[in-house]
């Protein structure tokens, strides 16, 4: 049993040059397309695509997911916005070669009801999936704060009205620490309904405020949750989402917590080296083996 690990690398560098190099450095042969080259994934021209490919294949790296932001806008928001991201990912699938697609449940600024909240989110879902099956593509939530999803109870209503052969779930450890909710209690829950695994941690230092930290030394419970799906054969994709500094990709993904004044000084190329190097060890250290 292997896992594949991949990287949101733009948060080593915003090119694809600055990415191969974290990636090869790193010994990682999978990433997890978001921005590259001044273009975030939905919007990147298919010249250009193919550009990022041609330098991807000679590196030895295959696309594992796109890193979109569809579902990261407001329920009262037009829905044709996150369409179009997701056609123009279906053209660009038969260029990066990658059909997975990381995805949201989105926001609910004006506070709606629940019933209302929930019905908007889980009919976009729906209608997503169909699109992309369409499409070729498979859509992966991520219980991302603040959004629909974003709670144990209302990842498990997602994942059984959505999930299925075109809708899959990723467990984020950080996002469900950020939340206040204990990962490893999340984890058993939801363990048989997890697809993929986003690795990221978090602590809550004594200011209150949420610092990002490497894989393993934050609330995340990772360690123990990683052990538990090595021993019990669980597969799937798993990919670093370090966040150790505000970089400019971390920046775009909206609020994420306070920089880690750990890494302040360092480069974002140089935080991620540290990030990757650490996931690797810990996957190591628990007896998951990774491609």
């Amino acid at each position: 049993m292997s896992w594949s690990l991949s990287a949101f690398a733009d948060e080593a560098g915003p090119s694809t040059d600055e990415q191969i190099k974290a990636l090869k450095a790193a010994g990682y042969n999978f990433i997890d397309l978001r921005n590259v080259d001044g273009f975030n994934i939905t919007m990147l021209p298919l010249d250009k695509a193919k550009d990022v490919r041609a330098k991807l294949d000679a590196a030895g790296i295959t696309v594992g997911m796109y890193g979109s932001p569809i579902g990261k806008i407001d329920i009262t928001e037009d829905f044709n916005i996150d369409v179009e991201k997701l056609k123009h990912l279906g053209a660009l699938r038969p260029i990066l070669g990658a059909t997975n697609v990381r995805l949201f449940s989105y926001y609910n600024k004006a506070n709606k009801p629940k019933t209302e909240f929930a019905k908007v989110a889980l009919d976009r879902l729906r209608e997503l999936a169909k699109i992309g099956k369409d499409l070729g593509l498979v859509l992966y939530h991520e219980n991302e704060s603040h959004i629909f999803g974003d709670r144990c109870e209302d990842v498990l209503t997602i994942a059984n009205t959505v999930r299925g052969d075109a809708f899959k779930m990723i467990f984020d450890f950080g996002n469900y620490n950020a939340g206040g909710e204990n990962a490893l209690e999340n984890w058993k829950k939801l363990k048989p309904l997890t697809d993929a695994i986003h690795l990221k941690d978090n602590v809550r230092n004594a200011d209150g405020k949420l610092h990002h930290v490497p894989a393993g030394q934050g609330g995340g419970f990772i360690k123990e949750i990683l052990a538990d799906a090595a021993k019990s054969g669980w597969t799937g994709p798993l990919t670093l989402e370090p966040h150790l500094t505000h970089s400019a990709a971390v920046m775009a993904t909206g609020p994420s917590g306070v920089a880690n004044q750990a890494y302040a000084a360092m480069t974002p190329a140089e935080s991620f080296a540290i990030a990757a190097k650490t996931a690797k060890d810990l996957i190591a250290s628990v007896g998951g083996k990774v491609n």
